[in-house]
C-alpha cells in the first residue's frame, strides 16, 4: 500500500470515533434502506469507508485493460469466423447455433466488467474473470458513492482529501444508444431491461427504471415468461405494475442467456425477435464467447501464442493468469512441460477449479481449502463438464471499519478490483467487494460492496 493510502485510510479511520461511526452507520442503514441496495434481504454495503485508489492506480488499472483487451478482440474475431478455434471455448451446441448469427453491431459486449486482483504494495495485477454477458452492480456502485459522499464521516475526511467518485449509470445508456445506433435503429430508444423478477438484483433494474425514463426514453422492467413477439414487433409486459405493454426496440438483457434457454427453449420471444433482427438486445448473444471461463484457457495457451503479437503475449503474461481447460494432456508451466493433470493433482494448493459457465462463485473449488482426496474427485468431475484450472493468485487485504456494539471496529477484509470495461476497448468505474471468506464474491462470507473513490491530498 501506497504511504498516501496508508496516510488516508488512517486518517478516515482516526476521525471515525464511535458518535461519528454510530451518526455514519444510522445514515448508511437508512438510506439501503429507502433506495432498495439490497442483495435479496441483505444491505449491499455494511462497512463505513469506500474504497480508496490513487490516481496512479487508477491509471495503472486502466492502461491494463487497454492492454490486455486487444488480444480478447482478436480472439473474438477469429472464434466468429472459424469453427475449429471456436471450438476451444467449449460453446453448448445451442450457443454454436446462437452465435453463427451476423453480429448487430461492433462490439460483442458493449458493457463488460473484468473481476481481477490488485495488490498496491507490489503493483501485482491478475484478471481472473471477464464478465462480458451480463455486468451487475453499476447503479449500485452509484448509488452507494452518493450515500458515502453524505456520512458525516466524509464531511471531515474532505477537508484534507480531494475525493472523485466513478460513476457507471451514463456508460450503460451511452453503450445502448451506440449499440442500437449501429443496430441500425434511428427511433429514440425504447428500453426493456429484461430479467427474471425474483431475482435478488431486481432493485438495480428499478434504479435503472428511473434513471432511464429520467434522461427522457420510455422503459419498462420485464420479466422474459411476459414477453410477446408478434405481427414483427417485441412487446414487454411491466413486471412491476399493471400498465401496458411497451413496443421495445431496445433490450438491456441483464437475464442470463443459459437461463433464458433453459427456461423458455430457443423459441422463445426474446430469441426470435433478436435473430429477426425486430429488437436490438444489449449484450448480444455472441458476448458468450468471451463470457465463459474457457476464454482465459484460450488466451494463455501457448498452443495459441502465434496469434497474439509481442506486446500482447506481454499483456497476457502479466495480467492473465496461468489457465488450462481440464483435459488429460501435456501443457507448458513456467517454461517446463507437464502432464496437466497428474501435476495439477500433485499442486493443488496453487490452483483453482471452476466451471467454465457459472456465476456467483458456483461449483468454485479452491485446491487449498480441500483435502486432496476431494482435490483429485474435483479433478475427475471435472472432465466429465467444462471446468477451468486456474493458477491462484494473491488476494490482497484492507482494513474497514464498521459500527457494532456501540463500538467502531475496524477488521481487516479481502478484496477484488473489477473495473467496468465498454465496448471492449476501455475501463471506466470500478466495483469493490471484501469478504472475510476466500471466495470473494456478492453472497460471500463477511461481503459487502463498497464504491470506489479516487483521491489525492489537499
Amino acid at each position: 500500500m501506497t504511504d498516501l493510502l496508508k496516510k488516508a485510510i488512517a486518517l478516515y479511520h482516526d476521525l471515525l470515533d464511535d458518535e461519528m461511526a454510530r451518526a455514519s452507520d444510522e445514515l448508511l442503514q437508512e438510506q439501503q434502506q429507502r433506495r432498495g441496495l439490497f442483495f435479496g434481504t441483505r444491505p449491499l454495503c455494511t462497512v463505513l469507508r469506500p474504497r480508496f485508489l490513487t490516481h496512479e492506480q487508477y491509471r495503472f488499472l486502466q492502461r491494463a485493460i487497454s492492454t490486455v483487451m486487444p488480444a480478447f478482440a482478436k480472439m473474438q474475431t477469429i472464434a466468429l469466423r472459424d469453427a475449429d478455434f471456436r471450438a476451444q471455448f467449449m460453446l453448448a451446441d445451442w450457443e454454436e447455433r446462437l452465435v453463427r448469427a451476423p453480429m448487430p453491431y461492433r462490439a460483442s459486449s458493449p458493457t463488460a466488467r473484468m473481476d481481477a486482483f490488485f495488490v498496491p504494495e507490489t503493483g501485482e495485477l491478475k484478471f481472473t474473470e471477464y464478465n462480458a454477458e451480463t455486468p451487475a452492480g453499476i447503479s449500485y456502485n452509484d448509488a452507494l458513492s452518493d450515500i458515502m459522499f453524505a456520512l458525516p464521516i466524509m464531511r471531515k475526511f474532505e477537508r484534507r482529501y480531494e475525493v472523485r467518485p466513478l460513476p457507471g449509470k451514463h456508460h450503460v445508456l451511452h453503450a445502448l444508444n451506440e449499440s442500437y445506433r449501429q443496430w441500425g435503429g434511428r427511433e429514440r430508444m425504447r428500453i426493456c431491461i429484461l430479467d427474471w423478477k425474483d431475482v435478488p438484483t431486481y432493485s438495480e433494474f428499478l434504479q435503472f427504471e428511473q434513471y432511464f425514463k429520467e434522461q427522457g426514453y420510455e422503459c419498462v422492467i420485464a420479466d422474459p415468461r411476459e414477453c410477446e413477439y408478434r405481427d414483427g414487433k417485441f412487446y414487454a409486459y411491466p413486471a412491476h405494475d399493471s400498465g401496458p405493454p411497451l413496443q421495445a426496440n431496445v433490450i438491456y438483457k441483464r437475464v442470463l442467456i443459459t437461463e433464458l434457454i433453459s427456461r423458455g427453449g430457443m423459441d422463445h420471444p426474446v430469441v426470435r425477435a433478436v435473430n429477426d433482427q425486430a429488437v436490438c438486445m444489449v449484450n448480444p448473444f455472441h458476448c458468450k464467447i468471451l463470457h465463459r471461463k474457457t476464454s482465459f484457457a484460450v488466451i494463455s495457451d501457448e498452443a495459441n501464442s502465434e496469434l497474439f503479437t509481442e506486446d500482447e503475449l506481454q499483456a497476457i503474461e502479466r495480467f492473465i493468469p496461468w489457465t488450462r481447460v481440464v483435459a488429460e494432456r501435456f501443457t507448458v508451466y513456467r517454461g517446463q512441460r507437464v502432464d496437466l493433470l497428474p501435476f495439477v493433482a500433485q499442486n493443488r494448493e496453487q490452483f483453482v477449479l471452476k466451471p467454465a459457465d457459472e456465476y456467483g462463485g458456483k461449483g468454485i473449488v479452491l485446491g487449498w481449502t480441500v483435502t486432496q482426496d476431494e482435490w483429485e474427485r474435483a479433478l475427475q468431475e471435472a472432465l466429465t463438464n467444462p471446468t477451468i484450472v486456474q493458477q491462484r493468485v494473491t488476494v490482497p487485504g484492507e482494513p474497514y471499519p464498521s459500527y457494532a456494539d456501540g463500538h467502531t471496529q475496524i477488521m481487516d477484509r479481502m478484496l477484488d478490483t473489477n473495473p467496468y470495461i465498454w465496448y471492449g476497448e476501455y475501463a471506466s468505474s470500478c466495483l469493490t467487494r471484501l469478504s472475510t471468506a476466500a471466495l470473494l464474491n456478492v453472497t460471500a462470507g463477511g461481503g459487502s460492496t463498497v464504491p470506489t473513490f479516487v483521491i489525492e491530498e489537499r
